[in-house]
């Protein structure tokens, strides 16, 4: 809210080291950077935007960047109702950035622990590797355009993420995202491949040598083992392990779901699929992935669905536009097949989309026009390819094939299952390139460990009847619930209990959360004050602010919600 838009990087990178940081507690579904990001500066109402993400709850926030300081403001809201469950202003130094993201990250989520029941909170949630404030924006700004997926903007995030690196040599992320960066664009041919695999496996051991735990580092190891070097088995080890570091890092579970779907295990790829829907419903890249997955299956009917799906989030999103064109190819439309791709190819291509569509669909041999094959080997989707395949160009075929398949490129590497490719399956020289690339792969390549997670242990029976007394001393004696500002955490520690520990009591224990828990203590001390004729010249407001509650709209849902009616028709009632 500066009104610079160059702040919008620091904004969006504050933005999802948040949604990173909430990402690590188990049992908390948090939507991820693409599908949240949908609806950043559109005032959506939020009951829309609860039902559009499958949320119950919503964080929003506001930053404003002011000379050397920072002003956030945050609120997290239920999407069902538009209750507001929490909100807080910050104003701090600039400098105090990195604390102030893991204090805003540990608030959110105590918030939703009060009010919704257990989950595991780690003491500090949003690490950042770097003190270096400057160090810290130029790292922002790369990422802020390596997360366009433009090949070209990817080289200039390397540039700052150099910078970034530069300020701070002790700071793995930049180090990593480098990698990161030269191993996709290297693996989509955007520079050379085995020069570009080269430099960003040298920053990849570099950044992970200094922060072995970075799940973008093994992510990024995973892009160049699966998508650079078809190294499945590798690939899934990496993954494993970036998953291990961060299990609901969507790209990661999109990357698994490729690379079950390339060898094969179509069922382990369709689970992925549907798990990284729920985490981003909202990205098109993750429905062009089951689209691709039910395509490659021959179940072309539920694949143009997903592609349709993908296409009205993003309609220049290239994939799932040329897939598109091949359902309806596969589905025997042609006046749909030839019309939707006049939309966005060319004429030479559009003569080849509909010479195969005669080929698959009518058996007639195309007139084999050499004009229209591209010497690209960088395409989306090779038509030209398929357009040799279907003149019975079979040699030709064969060895282009064999060329793609020997540079490892990315776009080819669905060949086993790719339907445009039926016609060559039966040769000696498919059969061959389809051993070499996956013979070796069997079920058990793939098993998965099961990711261990530590939790809060019970409590023995003498545990629980003392901090069930210490807890009736505080609440019920001391009248701690009297404090508007009470929290879990504050709570806990007069308790001198760790908070997890409380939460588990409370939710396991007392059956109940500690929303419910104080609220309810706060309940009854207001109808027993609201009852005494010496208060009867206060407000019913006033007399909720007495006896803890610090909203007057907290504490007319929770009355209602209790008592069945609202507290001035509880009042009549009752005088």
């Amino acid at each position: 809210m500066s009104g610079d838009v160059g702040y919008d990087y620091f904004s969006d990178g504050i933005t999802e080291e948040i949604i990173n940081a909430l990402t690590k507690i188990d049992g908390l579904k948090v939507t991820a950077r693409t599908s949240s990001f949908t609806f950043k500066n559109k005032p959506t109402d939020i009951r829309i935007i609860g039902n559009e993400l499958g949320v119950t709850n919503a964080v929003e926030g506001s930053i404003r960047i002011a000379k050397e300081r920072i002003r956030i403001s945050a609120q997290l809201t239920r999407t069902d109702t538009g209750f507001l469950l929490w909100s807080e202003k910050f104003d701090r130094e600039l400098d105090d950035v990195f604390a102030l993201q893991d204090e805003i990250s540990l608030l959110i989520a105590d918030k939703i622990r009060e009010n919704f029941g257990h989950i595991e909170i780690d003491d500090s949630l949003s690490i950042i590797q770097t003190d270096n404030l400057t160090s810290y924006q130029w790292y922002l700004r790369g990422r802020y355009y390596q997360l366009t997926w433009n090949l070209a903007n990817m080289e200039k995030a390397i540039t700052f993420y150099q910078k970034a690196a530069d300020f701070d040599s002790t700071y793995a992320d930049p180090i990593i995202a480098i990698g990161w960066c030269y191993a996709i664009i290297a693996s989509w041919g955007h520079i050379n491949r085995k020069e570009g695999l080269k430099k960003a496996n040298r920053y990849l051991d570099k950044g992970l040598k200094m922060n072995p735990n970075s799940y973008t580092g093994h992510f990024s190891k995973a892009t160049i083992s699966f998508w650079g070097n078809w190294q499945f088995e590798k690939g899934f080890h990496e993954l494993q392990l970036c998953l291990n570091e961060n299990p609901h890092f969507s790209e990661g579970k999109e990357a698994l779901a490729e690379l079950f779907t390339a060898t094969g295990f179509f069922k382990k790829a369709l689970q992925e699929t549907e798990q990284i829907l729920k985490i981003n419903p909202l990205s098109p890249n993750h429905y062009y992935t089951k689209g691709n997955l039910h395509y490659l299956q021959g179940d072309y009917q539920t694949a143009l669905s997903c592609f349709e799906n993908s296409l009205k989030l993003d309609n220049s999103f290239d994939l799932s536009r040329h897939l598109k064109v091949a359902c309806l190819l596969f589905l025997e439309d042609k006046e749909g097949t030839l019309n939707y791709a006049k939309s966005f190819l060319n004429n030479k291509f559009v003569t080849v989309v509909e010479a195969i569509f005669n080929s698959v669909n009518n058996r007639q041999l195309p007139i084999y026009d050499e004009s229209l094959l591209s010497e690209n080997l960088n395409l989306m989707v090779y038509w030209d390819f398929y357009y040799l395949v279907h003149c019975q160009k079979t040699d030709i075929a064969l060895e282009r094939l064999e060329k793609m398949v020997d540079q490892r490129i990315g776009q080819i590497i669905n060949f086993k299952f790719d339907p445009f490719l039926a016609p060559l399956r039966k040769t000696k020289v498919f059969k061959k390139l389809e051993n070499s690339v996956f013979g070796r792969i069997q079920p058990t390549t793939f098993s998965i460990e099961a990711r261990k997670t530590d939790i809060t242990p019970s409590f023995t029976q003498k545990e629980s009847n003392e901090l069930k007394d210490a807890l009736v001393q505080i609440l019920n004696h001391e009248q701690a619930f009297l404090r508007s500002d009470l929290s879990l955490r504050s709570l806990a520690e007069e308790l001198t209990i760790h908070p997890n520990r409380l939460s588990k009591f409370i939710n396991d224990y007392l059956q109940t959360n500690f929303t419910e828990l104080v609220n309810g203590k706060r309940l009854e001390y207001f109808k027993k004050i609201a009852l005494l004729s010496k208060n009867s010249h206060l407000t019913l407001l006033g007399l909720a602010y007495e006896s803890g509650f610090n909203s007057k709209t907290v504490f007319n849902t929770y009355f209602k919600k209790i008592v069945g009616m609202t507290p001035k028709q509880w009042l009549k009632i009752n005088t």
